[in-house]
């Protein structure tokens, strides 16, 4: 983004939420949505004596992602006490990693564009604080209240280097980031469960210029339209702060989504306040060959590969392949949709899938998986519609019923009397007493202007439908129609 001569720099910091079925260094369960404290134990406690044992899924799934996006995994990686003081952190520090991380250099392409990624490491996440009374923050609190479910969940964060220079570049590398993770099992990526978090790190600086300007980090941001909008304001209050001759502090700053702008919370921390030394009773991470292979074997195909693969099978355009791909579950749908196609295209699925099965998700909130109509019901319109038993108009009413309630296309269609009229001699012989019974439609089209032609030949065509009670196939009518009038 520039603005008044200014360029933003922006990275941003992924909080992911591993899908385990055990926390990081226990055997507590990894699960969202239990009572508050039920998923405790001495060691995500932090009580005297316990003893944190490594969870060999993390390390897996670590090296999964690292397999799709380059990653270089180091021999040893260290895990680190990271020491501060707050209520959701029940043994005062976290562990995690700082100067030795389990992953180095990666990247991802977005839309073309390659953004580093500089590290990916492990640590343990914290238990979730609830403010209670006033607005929910903790100034304005009569009380607080700690849920330690989360706390010891494995966390990896993923760091991008500053190579992101627009809020939109930065919805689109969390978009493909969260798409990545998502193919490969290892979170289920959910902002609105707080399974997924990013913070960004933005500031400006006069364009042209190699040097950064201070940074300022923004939390709370749950969705990726939060993200836009916090970024975009936060690059418009620093240039506003800058050519107003103020000085920008590094601070952390919370994003409120009621009032659209971003507030300071406290100065930014450096690492040397948390005080990091290696971790005593945890050894170095060493990823042995076999572990390394395994997961480079199992890495699926990733979503951009998947989009390419669409686009070149199917036909269909880059913006569907987006929208088939990045909806949970509907590129899956669609596939089996496909694969039980009789009459039909694939195009045709997904234009059905991006377009009409998209609205009613939307507009039902339903997912994918549980709408009422099964993948071969949408192949059994499809087929519908190429076999010329049903217009498209038609299938879009008996789409929308499927949809609503289960039931067959083609059930529908018998039930409702719909079938389309597509027997040439019979709906010859329908054009031939309706231009008989209006010759002076057919005398003023032959005599008339482009305008007249256009009138009369659409009057005709409606009466044809008529006669056939809205049943006649439409492009065979079109083609007898127009052959009778030549």
């Amino acid at each position: 983004m520039t603005t008044s001569g200014y360029e933003a720099v922006i990275g941003l910091e992924a909080h992911v939420e591993l899908a385990t079925a055990t926390k990081l260094f226990c055997g507590c369960p990894n699960e969202f949505g239990a009572a508050p404290n039920t998923h405790v134990c001495p060691v995500c406690l932090g009580l005297p004596g316990s003893l944190p044992v490594l969870n060999r899924a993390v390390v897996e799934y670590a090296l999964r992602f690292a397999a799709a996006l380059g990653f270089r995994v180091p021999d040893e990686s260290i895990f680190a006490r990271k020491n501060y003081f707050y209520p959701d952190m029940p043994k005062d520090y976290q562990i995690s990693q700082y100067e030795e991380p389990i992953l180095v250099d990666g990247s991802i392409e977005v839309d073309g564009v390659h953004i580093g990624i500089e590290r990916a490491h492990l640590e343990e996440d914290t238990g979730k604080t609830t403010h209670m009374g006033g607005g929910g923050r903790i100034h304005e609190a009569d009380y607080s209240l700690v849920d330690y479910n989360r706390a010891g969940v494995p966390l990896m964060e993923i760091v991008s280097r500053p190579d992101i220079r627009t809020a939109e570049q930065a919805r689109a590398y969390v978009s493909e980031l969260r798409g990545v993770l998502k193919a490969l099992g290892v979170s289920d990526v959910k902002m609105e469960e707080g399974s997924m978090r990013v913070d960004a790190n933005v500031s400006v600086r006069p364009v042209g210029t190699e040097a950064f300007g201070t940074k300022v980090e923004i939390k709370n941001m749950n969705s990726l339209r939060s993200l836009g909008r916090a970024i975009d304001f936060e690059i418009e209050r620093q240039i506003a702060a800058l050519e107003a001759g103020e000085r920008i502090v590094q601070e952390t700053r919370h994003w409120d989504e009621a009032d659209g702008r971003t507030h300071g919370m406290r100065t930014k921390e450096g690492s040397s306040d948390y005080r990091y030394f290696p971790e005593p009773d945890l050894v170095p991470v060493a990823p042995s060959g076999e572990m390394r292979a395994a997961a480079a074997a199992a890495v699926p195909e990733l979503p951009a590969a998947r989009r390419a693969r669409l686009v070149a099978d199917w036909g269909v355009s880059e913006a569907d392949a987006r929208v088939l791909v990045d909806v949970d579950g509907l590129a899956d749908f669609a596939a089996a949709a496909v694969d039980a196609l009789r009459d039909g295209a694939a195009r045709d699925v997904a234009n059905w899938c991006t377009g009409d099965v998209m609205a009613h998700l939307n507009e039902t909130g339903l997912s994918i998986e549980v709408l009422p109509l099964a993948p071969d019901g949408l192949a059994e319109l499809v087929g519908l519609v190429a076999a010329g038993t049903i217009s498209r108009n038609q299938a879009k009413d008996v789409l929308a019923e499927c949809l609503r309630a289960p039931t067959r296309p083609a059930q529908v269609v018998a039930e409702r009397g719909l079938e389309q009229v597509s027997d040439t001699g019979a709906l010859a012989a329908v054009v031939d007493e309706v231009l008989a019974a209006n010759a002076d439609a057919v005398a003023e089209y032959r005599s008339g202007d482009d305008k007249a032609k256009k009138k009369k030949r659409g009057f005709l065509m409606g009466e044809c439908m008529k006669a056939l009670r809205g049943q006649g196939n439409p492009q065979l009518l079109n083609a007898l129609l127009d052959e009778r009038l030549a």
